[in-house]
């Protein structure tokens, strides 16, 4: 059975024009005469396809594309070129229809009306969206149950803390049960309860058929939400694929720390070609860092015990935050390109 894509993006490009006008009340009046302009790509050429049900998280660095990309697929902005397509609607073509089917939510903006009661907030949104009485309850006790939101019910928006209005937030954009929701930073600022609330709340939300596509630089919310990672750069998609797939790539290296029958004499070496190894706290601590795809633990325990009995070992892997600093720092995409030309050179044999 073939899964229809909820979000599907060909050659998706954004591209802005802005005046290059000199400063001062001469540039002006010279720009005024005779206008110039330079353009910025802010997406370039992205293809993205997702199936219901699914949690993306679309990463990358500070200016890469990633809020622009977000705009596109809702609808705030036009496309400069390329197709999009949101549950089979153009979502700037068909603002109205599309906003039926997408929940946002913006970590620093609040969609709640700021003098009014956060209950008075959502009935409003009840009537806007035509949530029959009887399902607009039950949303309302599902949202308390995994939220809390009850106690948040009677509180003026203006008065909610931050996590308070996160989870009132998360509340109003899935209110009317969205088939796709997209979030820019929902968990930014929260303390860790309520960013652990959120967290669990949209896992939920997911095992129930929703789609989203998450874009954050919180380390924990792709970890506990996601399994599939899109990283952008310069506009462009470098990586799309599997959370683990990107650590499997990018973090090759395991450090072994082994405790010690007796003190390591000599030079830290344990004749393993490119493994790095260290004296520990004490000389009866050694630190072995190799890549796995060379040497497996047991190698490494083996070349040790050769010299001293080993005691007592534990095994460091790369957190998912060195990960995707790497990808930021251009190693993933260096990574990817080396695995075309390896998947070519393989293919033209």
């Amino acid at each position: 059975m073939t899964t229809v894509p909820l979000i599907r993006a060909r050659g998706l490009t954004k591209t802005f024009r802005t005046p290059d006008k000199p400063p001062g009340l001469a540039g002006s009046l010279r720009h005024l005469v005779r206008p110039r302009h330079h353009e910025h790509t802010a997406v370039d050429n992205v293809d993205l396809t997702i199936g219901p049900g699914e949690a993306v998280a679309y990463v990358g660095p500070n200016g890469a594309g990633k809020s622009t990309t977000v705009k596109l697929l809702t609808g705030i902005l036009h496309p400069t070129a390329g197709q999009v397509e949101v549950c089979g609607i153009d979502p700037h073509r068909n603002r109205h229809a599309n906003a039926r089917n997408i929940g946002v939510l913006f970590g620093q903006r609040s969609q709640l009306w700021w003098d009014l009661q956060v209950r008075d907030s959502l009935a409003l949104l009840r009537d806007i969206h035509r949530i029959p009485r009887h399902r607009y309850a039950e949303r309302l006790a599902e949202f308390d149950a995994l939220l809390g939101l009850g106690e948040l019910l009677p509180v003026v928006a203006r008065r909610l803390s931050l996590g308070q209005r996160m989870r009132a937030d998360l509340a109003a954009a899935l209110l009317h049960s969205p088939r796709v929701v997209f979030l820019d930073e929902p968990t930014i600022g929260l303390d860790i309860i309520a960013r652990q609330a959120v967290r669990d709340f949209l896992r939920a939300q997911c095992r129930a058929g929703t789609t989203l596509l998450l874009t954050t630089h919180d380390i924990g919310d792709i970890e506990q939400v996601c399994r599939r990672l899109v990283v952008v750069d310069g506009g462009r998609v470098i990586f799309d694929g599997p959370v683990e797939a990107v650590r499997q790539m990018l973090a090759r290296d395991r450090t072994l720390h082994l405790s010690l029958d007796r003190d390591w004499v000599g030079d830290p070496d344990v004749g393993l070609p490119g493994a790095r190894v260290a004296v520990g706290e004490s000389p009866r601590h050694l630190s072995v860092t190799f890549d796995r795809d060379r040497f497996g633990a047991g190698e490494v325990v083996s070349a040790v015990s050769a010299v001293a009995g080993v005691v007592d070992l534990r095994i460091d892997e790369p957190s998912l935050e060195d990960v995707v600093r790497r990808a930021y720092a251009g190693e993933l995409g260096r990574a990817t390109g080396e695995l075309g030309r390896t998947a070519g050179a393989v293919g033209a044999g």
